[in-house]
């Protein structure tokens, strides 16, 4: 089981083991790394693909994307460049993690090679 960073240490119980479910989650995309931030972890490919940004009660789950998603799970998107957008979906059970998740996880994850 992998370890949780120090940024999840004030989190419930119940949003670090999200914490790690999300991270067996992502394994199905192929190889990644994290990076401990101040705030937050990216989970790296060459480039961050997403962002994990924990609160107290749930997880700030940040995809990177090459389009705009138009979705209600999504609470906010910004396009950060000509071809880049970062979607935020509130992750607070493991039933959030699911096919549609996982197929934002996979665009974000291809176009971060």
């Amino acid at each position: 089981m992998p370890p949780v960073p120090a940024v999840l240490a004030s989190s419930e119980p119940a949003v670090q083991k999200l914490y790690r479910a999300l991270l067996l989650f992502c394994r199905e995309l192929g190889p990644f790394s994290v990076e401990e931030k101040k705030t937050s972890v990216h989970l790296v490919r060459n480039s961050a693909f997403a962002g994990v940004h924990p609160r107290r009660k749930h997880l700030v789950f940040t995809v990177k994307s090459d389009s705009a998603i138009d979705n209600d799970r999504i609470f906010k998107s910004e396009q950060v460049s000509k071809s880049r957008w970062h979607h935020e979906i509130k992750l607070i059970d493991p039933t959030d993690l699911d096919k549609e998740l996982l197929g934002w996880l996979r665009d974000g994850y291809n176009i971060s090679d």
